[in-house]
């Protein structure tokens, strides 16, 4: 018998962070949100509106909290009721909330101790940089997103490149956020007024060139397995029309066209799946398509674009009659379709994804006499099986801006009205006791 082998601590690591353990955190996780979802989506569970509130400022939704007047004061929304958790002092007159940086972490206990692991995204990289019109062209806008350097022009055309290649090649010096610096012969605080943020990169030529296409209004997206974009061709008679094309070649995945035949006043949107599945979601008014990516049998180097499921608005078919009478006398009918996205009858106005239930949420909505009345429904994700249906109890104006959260056991709708009036509506799932103890039992 050979010497006893010390465990390999690397990779029990390595076992724990994929589930091989029984009873590993990442298993009782994934237990409890599978438990969860049954509750949220059994037939005797409501979701009861728990508090209503109003605002002259912009009401933000993010985990759980809720921020009013620009972030200032923060409300919990996970309780039986929101419950405030802090209030910031006003600014002063010179001063005001431009936007705020949520940040959290994974917290862990050891012998009584409550431990923070902080994992700093900015320690040596809070970089400001100029988009140049002499070195770029006339940009119309820029943005940074997963490290790509994403510039935009008029025309419609769309440019990326490598954020970290510039970073290397033209950073002037690091800085760290709350440090001392000296720059342009003045010595203060990175990111405390009135320092700020120096501009410490200086692209002083052409950065090398990732990848450009031309696309009607810009729109320009990158996902699926493997890496595959979506424009609309960059003339106006095709807006509506997406290709959905291959990054490495620019190749035109078969039936990479999509184009939804409907006739409405809004435009259809399409977008790839937030799940990392690799899917696309096209949107209609009363239709959502789940598209699937896949090789080509005999020919792995092409993809062709399917159909993996499709959501249909719950509508009767009316096709209007239009009876004139003639000057002699004569009945003459006339029929007419009625637009897509026509206010009397069921239209998709929000699809979003619950990722730890696994959930599509589709807020549907249909006009009733003078007010609009809407329900959130929950479809499954693989199959787009219809699991629950919630109705709002408040009316929906579809002349508003409207944003609706489903998050676990919470339902949250933020509303902005005309003369800048927000509105927020909870809504907190509330179960039949019998049931969830019989579903608690079956888990056991």
């Amino acid at each position: 018998m050979g010497p006893t082998r010390k465990p390999n601590v690397c990779r029990r690591l390595s076992r724990r962070a994929l589930g091989f353990f029984a009873r590993d955190a990442g298993v009782v996780q994934r237990t409890n949100l599978g438990i969860l979802r049954e509750l949220v989506c059994q037939e005797s569970t409501k979701f009861k509106n728990v508090w209503t509130t109003h605002s002259k400022s912009p009401i933000a939704y993010e985990r759980g909290r809720i921020y009013f007047d620009n972030y200032r004061c923060c409300v919990s929304s996970v309780a039986s009721e929101p419950k405030k958790l802090y209030e910031m002092p006003k600014c002063s007159k010179s001063e005001k909330i431009e936007d705020a940086l949520l940040w959290e972490c994974p917290v862990v206990r050891f012998k009584n101790w409550l431990l923070v692991r902080t994992h700093f995204l900015f320690n040596y990289n809070i970089n400001f940089l100029t988009i140049r019109y002499n070195i770029f062209g006339n940009v119309t806008d820029a943005t940074l997103s997963h490290g790509i350097l994403i510039v935009m022009y008029s025309s419609g055309l769309v440019r990326l490149y490598s954020f970290q290649a510039i970073t290397e090649q033209f950073m002037q010096q690091k800085l760290d956020l709350g440090c001392a610096c000296r720059w342009g012969g003045t010595t203060g605080t990175v990111g405390e007024a009135p320092f700020g943020i120096p501009c410490n990169i200086k692209i002083t030529d052409s950065p090398p060139l990732l990848f450009e296409v031309s696309s009607l209004e810009n729109a320009f997206q990158i996902g699926g397995h493997p890496w595959h974009y979506i424009i609309t061709p960059n003339k106006k008679k095709q807006k509506g029309v997406f290709h959905i094309c291959a990054l490495k070649d620019n190749s035109l995945a078969k039936n990479g066209i999509q184009e939804m035949e409907c006739c409405s006043l809004e435009s259809d949107w399409i977008y790839f799946h937030p799940d990392a599945s690799g899917r696309i979601i096209h949107v209609g008014p009363n239709q959502i398509k789940v598209l699937k990516l896949n090789e080509i049998e005999n020919n792995s180097s092409q993809h062709q674009i399917s159909e993996d499921f499709v959501i249909l608005a719950n509508r009767e078919n009316k096709n209007e009659n239009l009876v004139t009478v003639t000057a002699s006398g004569r009945v003459v009918k006339k029929s007419f379709n009625l637009l897509d996205d026509d206010p009397e009858q069921e239209t998709f106005k929000i699809v979003d994804y619950e990722d730890e239930l696994d959930l599509l949420s589709v807020v549907a909505v249909t006009q009733i006499d003078a007010e609009g009345k809407a329900h959130l429904d929950f479809h499954c994700n693989e199959y787009g099986t219809l699991l629950k249906s919630i109705p709002l109890v408040e009316s929906w104006d579809v002349t508003y801006s409207h944003e609706v959260y489903f998050d676990r056991d919470l339902v949250l709708h933020i509303e902005q009205k005309p003369n800048r009036v927000f509105s927020c509506y909870v809504y907190q799932m509330v179960c039949d006791p019998a049931e969830e103890e019989e579903i608690l039992k079956k888990s056991c």
